[in-house]
């Protein structure tokens, strides 16, 4: 087990005062058996009534209702985190699904077909011809073996960008361009999972980088693997999701899990800049 502190501050600034509409913020880790939450602070600016839900996907969510116009929104969330580590992969997948293809359970079917659906249908012809590079109908493989193989060949295939522009590049954009950030990486490892049968979900959270670091926001995929459960693959990093990553929110499109969204009214020109800060480490 280790502890772990996370920072996160997101400042919206305005030339004059404005007023907010409702919030939503999407920052506080999901628990469970491998993330517990040890202390959590939550301020804001102007100051805001917040209520707490969990959406549909299980991610808790704060919706924020402010009531006095200001030159400037600013977000804090400050949270302690015990992670602990989950068995490899191999040792856990049922042995009906240890080798592809397979067929998922029909008492799991209901519950995981809308993961298994793409997101980007008209993308998929793109999707399947990039894939082939990969796998050939007919095949078989170790699981494993094929979803590490997809998790590089998208480490491999795009040069990382950062993007501050909100939302995601379709994949055949991803495809076209070459480049793409965490989030493009994410969607793009979760549709091409999605054209092979898998059941695949858009993730985002934290990583914690190296020492002297700061940590970062991040995007990833989890698959839905039949004995072990959802598990996280981390294509901008070619690795496995492990104790660095810590879950947000996960949902089947990659808008639900916007860290935070709403509204402002005011003069055309108002918005000035926005200044987001990331800190993740070890306590």
């Amino acid at each position: 087990m280790k502890r772990i502190r996370i920072v996160h501050r997101t400042e919206y600034h305005y030339h004059e005062p404005v007023q907010f509409g409702p919030h939503r913020a999407l920052l506080r880790p999901r628990e469970g058996h491998d993330v517990h939450i040890a202390g959590s602070k939550l301020a804001m600016e102007p100051a805001a009534d917040v209520r707490w839900i969990r959406d549909v996907y299980g991610n808790s969510i704060a919706f924020l209702t402010f009531h006095e116009p200001s030159p400037m929104l600013r977000l804090e969330s400050e949270v302690d985190v015990d992670l602990y580590e989950d068995g490899p992969i191999d040792c856990a997948v049922d042995p009906s699904a240890q080798w592809y293809p397979f067929q998922y359970d029909a008492a799991e079917q209901v519950e995981i077909v809308p993961y298994r659906l793409p997101s980007y249908p008209h993308d998929g012809a793109a999707v399947q011809a990039w894939l082939r590079d990969l796998y050939t109908p007919g095949k078989l493989i170790h699981t494993a073996e094929l979803l590490n193989g997809l998790n590089d060949l998208v480490y491999r295939s795009f040069r990382y960008n950062r993007r501050e522009e909100p939302g995601v590049q379709v994949p055949c954009e991803t495809l076209r361009l070459g480049t793409g950030s965490c989030r493009d990486y994410a969607v793009m490892m979760m549709e091409a999972a999605r054209h092979l049968g898998f059941a695949a979900r858009f993730v985002t959270g934290y990583i914690q980088m190296g020492e002297d670091q700061h940590g970062a926001t991040h995007a990833w995929t989890e698959v839905y693997i039949p004995g072990a459960g959802w598990r996280g693959f981390d294509p901008t990093n070619a690795k496995l999701a492990g104790s660095e990553h810590v879950s947000v929110a996960v949902s089947r499109d990659h808008e639900k899990a916007s860290p935070l969204s709403g509204s402002w009214s005011g003069p055309a020109g108002a918005f000035s800049h926005m200044d987001v800060s990331v800190q993740v480490f070890a306590i």
